[in-house]
């Protein structure tokens, strides 16, 4: 049998809630369809930020408490929900999904490294897809800054992926002049880095804390590693197969 190709997929808040303050099913539905078309020559991992986004819809917590540990008890309260609304949707596809909470702290030891290799491994060869989040109730990094693009990053490292694709809210990165004009261009191939890091205009999502930086620190993290990134307007159908295609503009940096 040929090996399959190893995707990891990371989605942030943005892309989940199509840049509303609602989770969109509707997105869900078109990540899960394009998996099933590709399921045949690729494996995915993904990365899924929404659990604050999904907690938001039906909760308003009252404290005095400093705002980051609010998110983290919205986080508490949505990743329930937010995993449930994928296996949902998954499985009206025929895919099997399963919950992986991870923290940085887990990429510094050595067993703990070795005993998510082996755990998603398992998944993986048994055809369930993992959909890892940042464990939010213990660590705040992703919550305070990157949206989850760094741990894509070193969980993509960590899992050896042949590719890692960072769904975002635009074409991919645009060159400084071209956004500055209003007129945004998509760097469609980055071979130089240290041009890329030159070109880089750093804006914030609506509903995640990541931006152009972040995902620029975890495609250089996954560079270092020789895994390939693709930076992808994830608000777009079908934009994992398009991609793949060629039909539609993002950056790749080799």
């Amino acid at each position: 049998m040929q090996k399959k190709k190893r995707i990891l997929l990371k989605v942030g808040s943005n892309t989940l809630t199509k840049e509303t303050d609602n989770i969109s099913r509707g997105k869900i539905e078109d990540i899960a369809n394009q998996i099933a078309k590709l399921q045949d020559t690729c494996e995915f991992i993904i990365v899924s930020s929404g659990a604050i986004a999904v907690a938001k819809q039906f909760v308003k917590l009252e404290s005095k408490q400093e705002e980051v540990f609010v998110k983290q008890a919205l986080a508490s309260i949505g990743q329930p929900h937010l995993i449930r609304i994928y296996q949902e949707i998954f499985r009206e596809y025929g895919l099997l999904s399963s919950q992986c909470l991870l923290s940085y702290s887990d990429f510094e030891r050595q067993q703990s490294k070795t005993n998510i290799v082996n755990t998603i491994n398992v998944l993986v060869n048994n055809n369930y897809i993992p959909i890892i989040n940042e464990n939010d109730t213990v660590a705040t990094d992703e919550i305070q800054f990157g949206d989850n693009d760094k741990l894509a990053a070193l969980t993509a490292t960590l899992l050896n992926v042949d590719l890692l694709i960072i769904a975002t809210n635009t074409n991919g990165i645009y060159t400084k002049e071209s956004f500055n004009n209003n007129k945004p261009e998509t760097i469609l191939e980055v071979l130089n880095f240290d041009d890329l890091k030159n070109e880089v205009v750093n804006s914030k999502s609506t509903h995640g804390s990541g931006g152009m930086a972040s995902k620029i620190e975890a495609a250089e993290i996954s560079k270092n590693a020789n895994i390939e990134t693709w930076i992808v307007n994830g608000l777009e159908d079908n934009f994992i197969v398009n991609a793949m295609h060629n039909k539609v503009p993002f950056t790749k940096i080799k």
